[in-house]
């Protein structure tokens, strides 16, 4: 149900992202479909083979295809998967958690759009990230801005009067990955900012 409802959104149709304590906000996925300013710095650091790890509609996974970099985008939803492909990128339906090809090799791993939030935990989903990425390796990561809480939520989607199932969903503010990165065996994380979004390089 959660999938049908992206897809929905993926369409065009009007989904919203319900939390458990009231608040309502639009999905608008269809922002996922074109360039986003800042995306280009966040490309430019891609500097080899790279997972993009939830990539959507593959806006990332086209982009650097288009530059040759070798990238493989990962997401469990199938018109996403689709509409990667239909661009010219290549994707597989699967998550990050599943078995993934180059575990070990890959040079960079994109956490683009939020999804260091894939899971509920991010520290889980970054030590997933840790094995799948080579030595030396980097994770990127889009993050809330400073001044912003690190929470996890209990979020659904909804259209109209229909519902999907809730699940869980982490945001990770900038003031708190050095610690986080930490824990979960990167040695520094480097931070930039570009067009109101929030960055780190974990390595």
């Amino acid at each position: 149900m959660i999938g049908a409802f992206y897809e929905d959104a993926l369409r065009g149709g009007t989904v919203d992202v319900e939390y458990s304590d009231g608040r309502v906000l639009p999905l608008d996925a269809e922002r996922w479909l074109r360039p986003i300013e800042g995306d280009r710095r966040l490309l430019d650091r891609c500097d080899g083979p790279t997972l993009d790890v939830g990539s959507g509609p593959g806006r990332l996974t086209v982009a650097l295809a288009r530059r040759a970099v070798p990238v493989l985008g990962i997401d469990i939803t199938p018109l996403a998967v689709a509409l990667t492909r239909r661009a010219g990128g290549p994707a597989l339906r699967r998550s990050v958690f599943e078995p993934l090809p180059c575990t070990g090799r890959w040079a960079v791993a994109l956490l683009a759009d939020g999804n260091i939030g894939i899971g509920g935990d991010p520290a889980a989903l970054l030590r997933r990230l840790r094995e799948l990425v080579r030595p030396g390796g980097a994770v990127l990561a889009e993050l809330a801005p400073p001044g912003s809480p690190s929470a996890v939520d209990r979020v659904r989607l909804r259209r109209g009067g229909r519902v999907a199932d809730w699940f869980a969903w982490a945001t990770v503010s900038a003031d708190d990955i050095d610690p986080l990165a930490r824990r979960c065996g990167f040695t520094r994380a480097d931070h930039w900012n570009e067009a109101g979004r929030w960055f780190a390089a974990l390595t």
